[in-house]
């Protein structure tokens, strides 16, 4: 099936319709249950499919990632099982400028992006929100593991009932305009609930992978993304150890991220890290495991949801990566953009470029994005 790319221009808004939501359909089981649900809830549906970049080196689906021609055509079936209508909406642009050109613009300067959370915040609950409201539909949708809860006027982020599937994380940047408008139906719902949902329906993605790879990079192999995308070359340089002493040659310092072990080519007496580079100098320092411990962190570009603003001290738990368990600290504010975070046992791998989340029970307090690591 091919799809022609609808590229919305500016037109007279329109009278919102408080029972219409456009669904965001990537194509995934996720967001073609969560269009199922919504339908059977009685919304008026719009599925929509963002093509965001065009994945054509993956068009037969053998990697973990999306924004394939397979993925539009997985959408657009499921869209039409359900009845609902279904069109794609062409973002490219905006994509490039928003996530693709930050993303080297954070590797380059020496941090490591997490594009996943800028295509959260600019492309899925920023553009289609605005298109939603063009299409005069007060309602967007997704496939998101989280849930939404208003308490006394204020819209709260909370995680989702399964844990394991939690996206809370991917999704701290989202306002209260933004929250007020969003609908995440599967916050109450298990993986197997998900795909028995599914099969019932009769989709042809009931057991299709999940997305796990960035969709512009589907290899893994950033630097080599770069190269190309860029025209530049990475030039070699050093591994330094702490004493100072050369540990060897590196391909580039934009290839490397704090706390990675694997690929160094360095033979030591025990395990070699990243901990820290110079990109002025094109230096990646190595060393032990001890070297990647952190007390603490400043963010800047903060996002806060359980309140309008930090004014004092606040306990939380915290967590600088997806996946990582939730470890205890204090926040306190250092300026409305920013904040530090004191840990109450030293964490590792503490790294500029990627988000700190800050949670109390299942709420999401807020986030940003680290900007420094607080070695003492």
């Amino acid at each position: 099936m091919k799809n022609t790319d609808i590229i919305f221009r500016n037109v007279e808004p329109m009278e919102l319709d408080r029972n219409g939501v456009l669904i965001a359909m990537s194509g995934g089981v996720d967001s073609s249950v969560a269009a199922s649900l919504m339908r059977k809830q009685g919304y008026n549906c719009l599925g929509t499919t963002m093509r965001l970049y065009n994945n054509q080196d993956n068009s037969s689906g053998s990697l973990h990632t999306c924004c394939t021609e397979k993925d539009v055509e997985d959408a657009a079936d499921c869209a039409s099982r359900l009845d609902i209508p279904f069109e794609v909406a062409n973002f490219t642009a905006d994509f490039k400028e928003k996530i693709i050109d930050k993303f080297i613009r954070t590797y380059e300067a020496g941090g490591t992006p997490n594009p996943c959370i800028d295509c959260n915040r600019y492309m899925k609950f920023g553009k289609l929100i605005d298109l939603a409201k063009r299409r005069g539909l007060f309602y967007i949708c997704s496939g998101h593991y989280a849930r939404i809860e208003e308490r006394d006027g204020r819209f709260l982020l909370k995680k989702a009932v399964d844990e394991t599937k939690d996206q809370s994380y991917v999704l701290y940047s989202l306002t209260q305009n933004q929250l007020e408008h969003i609908k995440f139906p599967l916050g109450e719902l298990a993986k197997a609930e998900v795909r028995a949902l599914a099969e019932r329906e009769g989709f042809l993605n009931a057991h299709k992978h999940d997305s796990q790879d960035i969709c512009f990079v589907p290899d893994g192999n950033y630097e080599a993304f770069m190269e190309k995308y860029t025209g530049k070359s990475y030039s070699e340089g050093d591994f330094i150890f702490p004493d100072g002493k050369v540990a060897g040659k590196h391909h580039g310092a934009v290839g490397y991220t704090i706390g990675q072990r694997r690929g160094l080519g360095i033979s030591y007496s025990e395990p070699v890290y990243v901990y820290d580079k110079d990109m002025k100098k094109n230096i990646v320092y190595v060393g032990t495991e001890n070297m990647l411990y952190s007390t603490g962190l400043i963010a800047d570009d903060v996002n806060w949801i359980a309140f309008d603003k930090l004014t004092d001290k606040l306990r939380v738990t915290a967590k600088t990566r997806y996946r990582q368990k939730e470890f205890p600290a204090t926040v306190e504010p250092l300026d409305d953009s920013r904040f530090k975070l004191v840990f109450d046992e030293p964490q590792k791998a503490v790294t500029v470029g990627q988000a700190v989340v800050l949670y109390q029970g299942d709420i999401v307090v807020g986030g940003g994005t680290i900007a420094e690591a607080i070695k003492n």
